[in-house]
């Protein structure tokens, strides 16, 4: 396991905190990198073309704008190495506008980190973004997202 970063500054824009304490970035990549506070040291970026380099470590999921993931299996992969990851590491979601996307993969990572899977939405519009998983297929995704296993959810 990587060995602990400085954390996210939760008042900083952006910045989810789980109900876990685990905290994460998202954003929106039209607006600049946020001057506050330290990079990422691993983003995931969520558009259907690949995205610019980065000088942290980054994957690419195809996902896009106004859509679902075009791998789901794929999503629900990448996600929980995300939440695994936030554990330790500065973690950034993004995609071009920072809430439709962005929003409901923080949504999905909400529900691997214990929100039931049908508040997770409401979970995320009322500490990220309020705008936040901008289409009802969006909404479903989330409410059919689902932990692996429980073991996941438990896991500190």
């Amino acid at each position: 396991m990587p060995e602990t970063t400085e954390a996210w500054d939760e008042r900083n824009a952006g910045v989810l905190r789980l109900p876990s304490g685990r905290l994460l970035r998202g954003r929106g990549l039209r607006r600049p990198l946020p001057a506050d506070g330290p990079l990422p040291t691993y983003g995931v970026y969520l558009l259907g073309r690949k995205p610019p380099q980065v000088p942290w470590q980054a994957r690419w999921l195809r996902w896009p704008d106004f859509r679902l993931p075009a791998d789901r299996a794929e999503a629900h992969t990448v996600l929980t190495e995300v939440w695994h990851r936030s554990l330790t590491e500065r973690v950034e979601i993004a995609c071009a506008g920072g809430r439709g996307r962005t929003g409901t993969a923080l949504a999905c990572l909400a529900v691997l980190d214990g929100v039931p899977p049908q508040e997770a939405v409401a979970y995320v519009r009322a500490h990220y973004d309020r705008d936040a998983v901008e289409t009802p297929w969006q909404r479903r995704y989330v409410r059919r997202f689902g932990a692996p296993s429980g073991a996941a959810r438990t896991e500190a």
